[in-house]
């Protein structure tokens, strides 16, 4: 199931579970946000509002809020002397998508049990020169 959902001026296509950095909302790490409903689409079809579906709501939880990548603005008149440089880090929201209409996200498997997988100890591996060495002596 996906949900287009609108917040900050821009529209967003969603999944539960998903992860957005969208503009700065209000609010602290942990609480939770309901965003506005545009368009709601399954296997089933998809349901768009007119503006807005009221009936699915879209529950976000807010996990961080962070500063973007620094933006550099430069200002230049050719032949002038004239040079400004200003830069800007815009303030953001990372958000988690905990449900769409009701249907929660899946709770994610722990990073452990990922870890362990890939340190698998690998077979040792021996030189076929030194192993020919070392039957010759």
């Amino acid at each position: 199931m996906f949900a287009v959902v609108k917040t900050g001026g821009k529209q967003y296509k969603v999944a539960a579970g998903d992860f957005l950095k969208v503009e700065k909302l209000a609010g602290e790490a942990g609480s939770t946000v309901e965003f506005e409903v545009l368009m709601v689409g399954d296997d089933k079809g998809v349901q768009v509002g007119a503006p807005l579906i009221t009936t699915v709501p879209v529950i976000g939880e807010i996990v961080a809020q962070i500063r973007g990548e620094k933006i550099i603005i430069f200002k230049k008149q050719r032949r002038h002397h004239y040079r400004r440089r200003n830069g800007h880090r815009q303030n953001l929201t990372v958000i988690r998508i905990a449900s769409i209409g009701g249907v929660e996200a899946a709770p994610k498997a722990p990073k452990a049990e990922a870890a362990a997988t890939e340190a698998a100890p690998k077979a040792a591996k021996t030189s076929t020169k030194k192993a020919a060495q070392a039957t010759e002596e």
